[in-house]
């Protein structure tokens, strides 16, 4: 039987942030002589404000210099000046920044230096002291490239460094203030809105975003979309970054509510306990036969790692990579967000309390086992264009888990669909993964991606797919498909299935955000390590990545993934219709 779930939630939260060779192809050069063109040719849209005139020197100068690396523009202290000096003179950290051919400098932009966290070494073997150590992220614009460094600034060398392929690094302060000016000054915004907006006004500039038709989808241009609500509507005024011009308007549907929560102030938001004791280090957990690590991380939400139940490993690591919310299949636009830490955070939506341990109690009110569950919000929820989700990680007694997620609406607009990202890498060092035929299970030979749909077929009315190691044990895969009593309506889930490799790191540490937020098809990330050569995942160390769709709705009684507030007795009430989804998994032969 379905269980309703209505939540009251009082807090609110908000933030603020700053192949080992590349090959370059005919098409690359060409969409980089277009982008040089755009950029540094001042064309008439760029002659239009002195501030877009002003970058477009800074590029300049920076193409011209003998490391064409324009600098982080944001304020940073002596340790990460160092970090980044150190990073910029790294020939392996820069060996993207020119045509290969050409010896043409590309466009590369130091978006962020961060300390590291411990997610950010988990893939280290030697022995590092945390509190030396910074995170240097680099965005080249024509190939759609992050570079990741990890830079021991006591040592004054670099201890790691790879590539993200096709993503992009949450963007800087200045970049995002830059977007807001690009948008409020537009004549296309001020018609549409009425007047010009105040830059205050500005929502969710810093989040990447979307639109179908332009560059921002065809040649993945670096795009935000500072959003101004007005009449409960939302006007999205989609910026490229990359070309610093406005590509469209769009609007939406928000409804209008009460006001928002009452606040935190930003300071209890950005706590140093918070920070100190979950953001900079793990947290033991033992309960009820599991044992694991806990922590926030940077943009990859909570993440539990070394997890076993009665001395048994069984993942190496979980985490929420992603929240994609799209709010048009036919424009195609919407956010990428990242949830994560308050201090230091490349995050969209931020951990404003500390995760919490709470029991789980069956229908007979006996004690099954635990949750540990996290909260994620923006400043102003429940109001429109601000976001709350939970993360939550159930364990039971008897040995099953779940990994879950909910968005708890508002967001900005009434026919979103969101679809987290989960990673769940699993300890077992031979596992093999197989699907339910109807009548037998067949193993997958090689990495696949697979969608959740009304035509598939479940073993015993529930279990998809089954995840077995050399020794026989293992979990069949329950996805979500509204049996989990909370209020889910079935996560018409897309599942991966990867390799892990120990020489290649694809998500173990902390992950820029993968995914386009719009796409409606499997194109959600993780098939980039898939394509174009799947390895064999046959007797080996696997990766189970996860991605949910949610329709959100506000029709009256039908509420999900939806908040509002309501007046109750004469004071505002905030009312949230959560939409949870996430896969359950439940032990084969598992053995103490």
């Amino acid at each position: 039987m379905r269980i309703f779930v209505l939540l009251f939630i009082s807090s609110a939260g908000f933030l603020f942030s700053c192949n080992n060779k590349t090959e370059s192809s005919g098409s690359v050069n060409k969409y980089n002589d277009d982008v040089l063109k755009s950029v540094i040719a001042n064309t008439d849209s760029l002659k239009t404000f002195d501030f877009v005139n002003a970058r477009v020197e800074a590029i300049k100068n920076a193409l011209q210099q003998p490391t064409p690396v324009l600098l982080c523009g944001d304020s940073l202290n002596s340790n990460q000046k160092l970090a980044q000096q150190i990073a910029v003179r790294d020939s392996t950290f820069t060996r993207s920044i020119r045509d290969i051919g050409s010896n043409t400098p590309f466009r590369t932009e130091i978006f962020g230096v961060y300390p590291a966290r411990e997610s950010d070494l988990s893939n280290l073997k030697e022995k590092i002291n945390l509190s030396d150590c910074y995170r240097v992220e680099m965005y080249n614009y024509p190939l759609n490239l992050t570079t990741v460094a990890l830079v021991d600034i006591k040592r004054q060398k670099i201890i790691a460094t790879f590539t993200q392929q096709q993503t992009q690094p949450e963007i800087p302060l200045h970049l995002k203030n830059l977007a807001i000016k690009i948008a409020i000054n537009s004549p296309e915004v001020q018609e549409a809105y009425g007047i010009k907006p105040s830059e205050k006004d500005a929502l969710m500039a810093s989040t990447k975003t979307s639109l179908n038709r332009t560059r921002c989808e065809r040649s993945h241009h670096l795009c935000v979309a500072p959003t101004f609500v007005k009449d409960g509507k939302a006007l999205w005024a989609i910026v490229d970054l990359t070309e610093h011009k406005l590509v469209g308007v769009r609007w939406t549907n928000v409804g209008t509510t009460g006001p928002a929560a009452p606040m935190i102030t930003e300071r209890r938001l950005q706590d140093d306990k918070v920070t100190a004791c979950f953001c900079e280090k793990e947290t033991p957990l033992e309960k009820d036969g599991w044992k694991m690590n806990y922590m926030l991380t940077s943009s990859d939400g909570l993440r539990i790692a070394q997890v076993s139940f009665n001395g048994k490993p069984i993942l190496q690591s979980a985490k929420l990579v992603d929240w994609h919310v799209s709010y048009s299949g036919t424009d195609g636009f919407g956010y990428s967000d990242a949830v994560g830490c308050p201090y230091f955070s490349q995050a969209a939506v931020i951990a404003f309390e500390p995760p919490k341990i709470m029991m789980i109690k069956d229908e007979g009110g006996n004690f099954t086992g635990f949750a540990l569950e996290q909260a994620f919000r923006s400043e102003q929820w429940p109001t429109p264009c601000n976001y709350n989700y939970r993360q939550r990680f159930e364990f039971y007694k008897d040995g099953r888990f779940r990994v879950s997620a909910a968005s708890i609406g508002r967001g900005c607009g009434n026919d979103g669909t969101y679809r987290p990202v989960f990673r769940i890498a699993f300890a077992a060092e031979q596992n093999n993964f197989a699907e339910w035929s109807g009548t037998n299970w067949n193993n997958w030979p090689l990495e696949k991606w697979q969608s959740q749909n009304a035509a598939t077929v479940y073993a015993e009315s529930k279990y998809q797919y089954q995840l077995s190691d050399n020794t026989g044990n293992g979990f069949f895969m329950q996805p979500g498909n509204g049996k989990f009593g909370d209020g889910g309506r079935g996560d018409n889930a897309f599942v991966y299935v990867t390799q892990t490799k120990p020489t290649v790191d694809e998500g173990e540490a902390e992950l820029v955000t993968i995914g386009p937020c719009c796409n409606t098809d499997y194109h959600q990330g993780p098939e980039k390590f898939i394509e174009p050569s799947p390895d064999n995942i046959q007797n080996k160390k696997l990766v189970v990545w996860y991605v949910a769709q949610l329709k959100n709705d506000d029709t009256k009684g039908r509420e999900y993934c939806w908040a509002e507030s309501v007046l109750e007795n004469g004071v505002y009430v905030t009312k949230a219709y959560p939409c949870f989804a996430g896969p359950m998994f439940v032990p084969i032969n598992l053995k103490k």
